[in-house]
């Protein structure tokens, strides 16, 4: 219940938190801006560039599925990344599995920025895409869990859903600036340029990243758990033999979330793109996007504050039932073609719906398992939802081309 002490069995640190638990939620946050800024930018670029840039030869509509399919394969690949992850944050630490994850994606990014056209390589072109898009996907796979459950073992236990609303506070910030790097380079750039620098930046941003996670402590509850010899040997086995019905739940309740976004988010930009579809300017959306994330940066957090006062349940449900009911507005809005009302969609489809779940999920996801499997169960579950979301929009393109937006 929320608001209820720790139980008896609890790490020592658990009623108060651990010294560093602001410190450790900043950083860990910090992180997953970083990792979101790449891996978000990517579908960025997709709606707007890389139909064009990596697959020429299609037609529009082609493209862009082939766009949105490259999209997905990153997607596809997180659960490989989040169960290897999983692995080694429950049998190593999650803080090397932190700095691991962001190196990698780092690596995989600035790739991006270099990548050569398809006028340049030809089909080599849209198959190097692909390659340092798994990379990201495997990367990305590893960030989730290790960031959150790092927050979570260190914060006092009645505030978890805050501490973990922090953290998971980086995703929109990442949202924030990959976007504002896309608008910024779209109206200073020209088109050689204007998708690459946003990736070559990413470079800066990673060397900040992996200085201040250095500097954070391993997790309390971790390293208790390894001082008295408990750690598992097997993780990821022994969580989905003991505790598969959790795993099940979790990926069902993320599952939501995420294919929300993918609609509201990513396939809208594409939509509001089309010739066919409503007169939009890209730099309306990508306004209207950076809003709804600079909001999202504080919606996140007091939704996942709000789960510690009246319970993460009540949260999660009511954001569900608002992300059911928001499909049919959401569309109506973006229809009308003016700015305001586009405004209002994309900061209800994210500010509200997804951040109302995504607030909560870090310390639900979290008290699901036992810290033994913790990372194993929270990242498999998690990393399993976005392959969902992944291909989300790819399906949503084909489905609009026969039966409009509805």
């Amino acid at each position: 219940m929320a608001g209820s002490p720790p139980p008896a069995q609890a790490p020592r640190h658990a009623a108060h938190g651990s010294p560093e638990r602001r410190r450790v939620a900043v950083g860990c946050g910090v992180g997953a801006t970083i990792e979101t800024y790449d891996f978000i930018g990517f579908g960025t670029a997709a709606a707007l560039y890389f139909g064009d840039v990596f697959f020429p030869d299609s037609d529009p509509l082609s493209a862009t599925l082939l766009s949105f399919a490259t999209l997905g394969i990153g997607f596809a690949a997180r659960p490989l990344g989040g169960i290897v992850a999983g692995h080694l944050g429950d049998r190593v630490g999650r803080k090397p599995v932190l700095v691991g994850s962001l190196l990698l994606m780092g690596v995989a990014t600035v790739l991006i920025g270099c990548l050569p056209t398809y006028q340049m390589v030809g089909v080599w072109a849209p198959v190097l895409l692909v390659v340092v898009r798994v990379i990201q996907g495997l990367a990305f796979g590893a960030e989730w869990g290790g960031a959150i459950l790092m927050t979570y073992e260190h914060a006092p236990w009645r505030k978890r859903g805050l501490y973990t609303g922090i953290t998971q506070a980086g995703f929109p910030v990442g949202l924030l600036l990959a976007n504002l790097a896309f608008l910024l380079s779209a109206n200073t750039l020209n088109d050689t340029w204007a998708w690459r620098v946003p990736f070559l930046f990413s470079a800066v941003l990673i060397a900040v990243g992996i200085l201040i996670r250095l500097k954070i402590d391993e997790s309390p509850e971790f390293q208790e758990l390894k001082d008295s010899g408990q750690v598992a040997r097997n993780p990821l086995l022994e969580v989905l033999r003991e505790d598969w019905r959790n795993v099940l739940r979790a990926f069902c309740l993320r599952s939501t979330e995420t294919a929300g976004y993918a609609i509201s988010v990513t396939f809208v930009l594409s939509y509001l793109d089309d010739d066919k579809a409503p007169d939009v300017s890209g730099t309306v959306s990508l306004v209207a996007l950076v809003t709804a994330a600079a909001l999202g940066i504080f919606a996140t957090v007091l939704w996942g504050g709000l789960s510690d006062r009246v319970g993460r349940r009540p949260v999660y449900l009511t954001g569900c039932v608002i992300t059911l009911l928001w499909g049919v507005p959401m569309f109506l809005l973006v229809n009308t073609e003016v700015a305001a009302l586009v405004l209002a969609a994309f900061v209800v489809s994210y500010a509200v719906c997804q951040n109302s779940l995504a607030g909560v999920q870090g310390a639900w996801f979290a008290e699901l398992f036992a810290t033994k499997t913790r990372t194993a169960g929270t990242s498999l579950a998690y990393q399993l939802s976005a392959v969902v979301s992944g291909f989300t929009p790819m399906i949503a393109t084909a489905l609009y081309s026969g039966t409009g937006w509805v």
